[in-house]
């Protein structure tokens, strides 16, 4: 199944996935490169909420541009497979090898805002991700590791500290979110 049929089938969990769906899916037929970075507008990334066993903590990575502490994730370039690009980054950015998505239904549908910043020495213009996002489980005596040129930091916060530790509030609702449907459907 493709992401718009994948898509079309979502059931939004409250307004905002209601809204960003109806989004998505208009991207979805109007733009052919939305898997690629060529389209500087907007384009589709496909994250990771890390939980541990217990369901009480996530594995979050201090993220070096916006400075503030956020799930694993990334840009699909080019990759149609969203569930092996959320597992690629949970990897490269954590050093983890030892994970499991526990659904491949999306944890979260969502179009984020990305303000202007400079990437290995270019100007990145403001744009939108249309994110996917997947629970991903780890087990928390793994040892992690931290991507230099992405990342500063890797640690597991419990649930009740995720927000404060995210200096974006925009992820923060993201973040409540997600830890919302995960203890409302035993995730």
């Amino acid at each position: 199944m493709n992401l718009y049929q994948s898509l079309s089938k979502y059931e939004p969990y409250n307004e905002q996935e209601e809204k960003d769906k109806k989004i998505m899916l208009q991207c979805l037929e109007q733009y052919d490169d939305l898997y690629t970075r060529e389209n500087e507008l907007i384009h589709i990334t496909s994250s990771a909420f890390v939980v541990n066993r217990d369901r009480d903590k996530s594995l979050m990575v201090h993220h070096n541009i916006y400075n503030s502490w956020s799930w694993t994730g990334g840009h699909a370039d080019g990759d149609k497979d969203l569930i092996y690009v959320a597992k690629k980054e949970v990897m490269e950015e954590t050093g983890l090898e030892d994970i499991k998505v526990v659904s491949e239904d999306f944890a979260s549908i969502d179009m984020l805002p990305v303000l202007g910043h400079r990437k290995n020495g270019m100007y990145v213009a403001p744009h939108l991700h249309m994110s996917i996002a997947y629970i991903v489980e780890a087990r928390e005596d793994e040892e992690v590791t931290i991507k230099p040129d992405e990342n500063s930091d890797v640690r597991w916060i419990p649930f009740d500290e995720v927000t404060t530790f995210s200096s974006e509030e925009h992820m923060n609702y993201l973040y409540n979110k997600i830890m919302s449907k995960i203890k409302e459907f035993n995730l």
